[in-house]
């Protein structure tokens, strides 16, 4: 399957160094000629999965760049970047009263107009089993020039970001990543965000996001993501499209008719999922944005009045804020990311239940888990309909992204999200073999040539003559993915060979520990 959406055909290919020389009709290519040679008879062959929303930077940047739970998948390709990038940095990126001479050497390399292309260079270096690459933070445009506060970007301030975005761009991004429900991301207004996109117009940037809201204000969301990149001249590209909360499931088949609409208007419109019904992020997404202002959260969280003002805000349907454990109810709010000893009994549990066990309501619990353990603390949000996961596979315009980052199941110590270890094969097994939402083919394009097409990578994606060797050779009646929201640390099956590079990083199923990764950047990119 080449990736082109066109139906499968047996065929042999050659491989010499890192590229695709040959592709025949099947027997035309003698083995005997080859150092090496994989017999895939009776399975698929095809481009390498990209996965278009990565959170694996920590493994690129000093970490295991095996990102096992990623190859094992067929993933060759990881494009991070959404809300928060290593670069472009200064002293406005870091909360606290003093720069640390670690944050200060962090911000000689991978601040300034070098500091991305400097990044993507460091996890090249650092050995990675698959390519890198990324957007700009949106984030990262926002801290630069205004730290973590609120209020409107001055004229200086929005040529600060102007300033951010063309050196990441030159660097390598692929665009603006933004995560808008999180502070302080939340504080930019749309303005602003037409501004920094429009810096990046002429470098081929596209404006990707996580949107306002994916719940109440869902469409309202994203009418102002598509008119982001109507006024800023971009391709937009929605981040795991999906309408949260039951009362907005019924709001699916209008989002898609406005990106349909859009597109039908000129306007680059397109979006990504992962094939899951639950998402993961922070248990601080239940708490309101002002709270967060300046890195004050642990302050207020120490503060009774600005505590009660909090849980005012958290117990109404109306606030402007996305709260995710209004939506899901505390019953739908499972605890993953604790690390302090007193709290590990909660690991696991339902909000409610944690609420429950220490006597107290689900608000009072958040507070104290969060107050506790000075950290975000990990959460599996559920909140999403399995039939819209269906509709929103058969769109034409739809790629997949895990959301997550790469894990290693021998070392993992603290839950995740199944999506870490599952997304692509689960896909393949229960939605393409098991019950025919789309083809196989299609699946494929969606994983491959879609993404890569859309980031102008132009020498990735495909099973052609002159292509890079990036390929994943899996049986279509065995891929499946074993990882639960429970035991979320089980590798998927199916997958026997994954090359990147033309090096074999995955042999019958088992990782080689081969780490022939390379850095990608984007169009706008100078050489430096």
């Amino acid at each position: 399957m080449d990736g082109t959406g066109a139906p499968w055909f047996h065929g042999d290919i050659g491989i010499r160094g890192d590229r695709i020389v040959l592709i025949t009709p099947r027997g035309m290519l003698r083995a005997a000629t080859a150092a090496e040679h994989i017999d895939a008879d009776g399975l698929v062959v095809a481009p390498g999965f990209v996965d278009i929303q990565s959170h694996s930077r920590s493994a690129f940047t000093g970490g295991d760049g095996r990102v096992i739970s990623k190859v094992t998948q067929g993933i060759t390709t990881e494009i991070m970047g959404e809300g928060t990038t290593n670069a472009i940095i200064n002293e406005r990126s870091f909360s606290g009263d003093e720069i640390t001479p670690e944050q200060r050497e962090l911000i000689e390399r991978y601040g300034g107009p070098r500091g991305f292309d400097n990044w993507l260079t460091d996890m090249e270096a650092n050995g990675a089993s698959v390519n890198v690459g990324s957007f700009l933070g949106g984030t990262n445009v926002r801290t630069y020039a205004k730290g973590s506060s609120q209020g409107p970007a001055s004229p200086a301030e929005l040529d600060s970001m102007r300033t951010v975005v063309r050196w990441a761009m030159e660097g390598g991004a692929f665009g603006i990543a933004t995560a808008l429900i999180y502070p302080p991301a939340t504080f930019a207004s749309t303005e602003e965000l037409i501004e920094a996109s429009r810096a990046m117009a002429p470098y081929g940037g596209i404006y990707i996001t996580h949107k306002r809201s994916e719940a109440d204000q869902y469409l309202e969301a994203l009418d102002e993501a598509i008119r982001i990149g109507a006024e800023a001249g971009v391709a937009v590209e929605i981040y795991h499209l999906k309408p949260a909360g039951t009362r907005n499931w019924p709001k699916a088949e209008a989002g898609i008719a406005m990106i349909d609409s859009a597109r039908a208007a000129g306007v680059d419109v397109q979006a990504n999922i992962y094939p899951y019904v639950a998402g993961g992020t922070g248990l601080t997404a239940c708490f309101p944005p002002w709270a967060s202002e300046d890195n004050r959260l642990f302050d207020n969280l120490e503060d009774p009045d600005a505590r009660a003002r909090m849980r005012a805000e958290m117990g109404r349907d109306d606030v402007e804020w996305e709260n995710l454990c209004g939506l899901a109810t505390a019953e739908g709010v499972l605890i993953l990311g604790l690390n302090r000893e007193e709290n590990e009994p909660f690991i696991g549990m339902r909000l409610s239940e944690i609420a429950d066990a220490r006597g107290t309501d689900w608000i009072e619990a958040a507070f104290d888990l969060v107050l506790s353990e000075r950290q975000r603390v990990g959460t599996i949000y559920y909140l999403m309909d399995e039939d819209n996961v269906r509709l929103n596979l058969q769109q034409p315009w739809i790629k997949f992204g895990t959301d997550a980052g790469g894990a290693n199941p021998e070392t993992a110590t603290s839950l995740v999200h199944p999506r870490a270890y599952g997304t692509f094969p689960r896909i393949l097994g229960r939605y393409v073999r098991d019950e025919g939402v789309i083809t196989l083919e299609d699946a494929v394009r969606k994983m491959t040539s879609a993404v890569t097409t859309r980031l102008h990578i132009q020498d990735r994606g495909l099973l052609k003559e002159g292509m890079f060797a990036d390929i994943v050779v899996f049986d279509p009646d065995a891929i499946a993915d074993r990882a639960t929201f429970e035991e979320p640390h089980q590798l998927s099956v199916g997958v026997h060979h994954v090359l990147v590079n033309g090096v074999r990083v995955l042999r019958d199923g088992v990782h080689t520990d081969a780490t022939p990764g390379r850095a990608l950047r984007g169009p706008g990119w100078r050489g430096y």
